[in-house]
Order: C-alpha cells, then structure tokens, then sequence
C-alpha cells in the first residue's frame, strides 16, 4: 500500500488519532511547516501539535507560529503560554517574550492551507510532491520507531536530506538554546510550492532562501519551504541544567 498522502489527510489522521512516542522523555507529535524563508529576510514555522506530553490534562494540544526578523529577532506565537508551547524549548534564543493568542488554520485544499493569527498575520501555503520529498517520505514510513532514537541514524538521514531537499543543513538531533537535548522524526514530508504572507499588514515578499541559514541552538532552520508530519522527543525539563521559558516572560 502506497505511504504518500496528501498532506491535508496527513494532518487530520495525526489530529485525530496522535500517537507519541513512548519513553520518558518530552514528546510531541503533529503537522508542522518547518520552515520558510522570504526573500524580505523574514522567516516563518508553524507547529500544529495535538499531543504533547508536557501539557496539563485540561490542555489537549497547541499551535505555534514562529517569526524571525531581518535581524534575526525571532518571536514565538503559540495558543498556550511560554512554558508550555515552543518557547519551552527555544525562549532563550530571543529576548521576545512569548505571546500567546489564537492561531487558526484552515485547509482550503488537499495542498493548500492559511495560517492565521487574528490582527497579526494572514499566511497561505501551497504545497507539493516532489522526487525528494516522495523518497523521504517512503524512507520515513518505513524506518523501525527504535532507529528513530539513535542519534546516529538521525545523523545519516540529516545529511543526506540537507542536499536532497536542497534545504541547506538539516540536524534532526541536538541542543535546543534552552538546553534540553532533542530528536526529530519526519515521517512524511512535503515541498511549499508557492505562499504569501502579510504580517502586522505589511506582505513579507517572494519565498527565497536567506543570506546565511538560520539557527536556533543546533536546531537549523531549513532554507527550503517545507512540511511535515512526525514526532519529536526532548529531555525532561530539569531545572539544575535547562533554562525555563517563564525567566523571559518574567523579566519581560
């Protein structure tokens, strides 16, 4: 039976049935964009997570748009508050206090969606099959759940998909700027074909790669649109060696 599916049907089989990896690590599971860059020099990610096991019971999920600057600030949406969204993991690279408010997503096609964060943003993405983006997909429907654990598996597969995709570095393993060490599996993987976004009213241009690819902690930013839906583990928070996202909010 054929693994490709369109990224619509992706997103609604793992928001209706998410399933997290087991162990006692941090998990997550969802659709995500991770990542676009815009020939302005901004930056977009979005993170649609039903599951994610350091959320309260009375929390079934939670969504996140990122947003990079020119200069490289970056910003953290999310519709649940610092500690327990994105920021958890990633407030220490950004002196931008999380903030948190309704994201909407609407799919308005099998390949085509809009983000948006009222009075903030209005962000349309069309996707798309690709050669790559079919092999990598296959690969990921079929790899064994405990190779997706071993960091030198991930390793292999980050290289390799950095120059398939054309999407500069790819690490799916590493230190987030929070501290908490992480692992990503994307199981299934689509290309943005075209988007347009307009952020506090003003449209952040053509999709095009950025000067210098974007980092957070050895997290890399892809220099190619791109889609996913996987799972991602991160340690446990510990506050003897990782820094909590309520330090920002509080000093904010």
């Amino acid at each position: 039976m054929s693994t490709l599916k369109n990224p619509r049907t992706a997103a609604a089989d793992v928001a209706r049935t998410p399933t997290l990896p087991s162990g006692p690590e941090e998990t997550v599971t969802g659709f995500g964009v991770m990542g676009l860059p815009f020939a302005s020099g901004h930056y977009l990610a979005l993170r649609d997570f039903p599951a994610a096991s350091f959320l309260p019971d009375s929390i079934p999920g939670y969504r996140s748009v990122w947003h990079r600057d020119p200069t490289g600030a970056w910003t953290f949406y999310a519709t649940t508050p610092a500690e327990h969204s994105c920021a958890r993991y990633f407030s220490r690279a950004t002196a931008n206090a999380a903030v948190q408010c309704a994201i909407d997503i609407t799919w308005t096609g099998d390949f085509t969606l809009i983000v948006e964060i009222p009075g903030v943003l209005n962000w349309s993405v069309q996707l798309r099959h690709t050669p790559a983006t079919r092999l990598l997909t296959r690969v990921g429907c079929r790899l064994p759940e405990t190779l997706w654990t071993r960091r030198v598996v991930l390793a292999g597969i980050g290289r390799m998909a950095g120059p398939l995709l054309d999407a500069g570095q790819v690490r799916l393993a590493g230190t987030m700027p929070n501290g908490q060490h992480f692992r990503i599996a994307p199981k299934q993987i689509w290309a943005v074909h075209s988007s347009r976004a307009v952020l506090h009213g003003r449209d952040l241009g053509d999709i095009a790669r950025l000067a210098e690819q974007a980092r957070l902690g050895d997290f890399r930013a892809p220099q190619r649109g791109l889609a996913v839906v996987g799972q991602g583990r991160f340690d446990s928070f510990d506050p003897t060696r990782h820094h909590s996202a309520a330090e920002l909010a509080e000093s904010g």
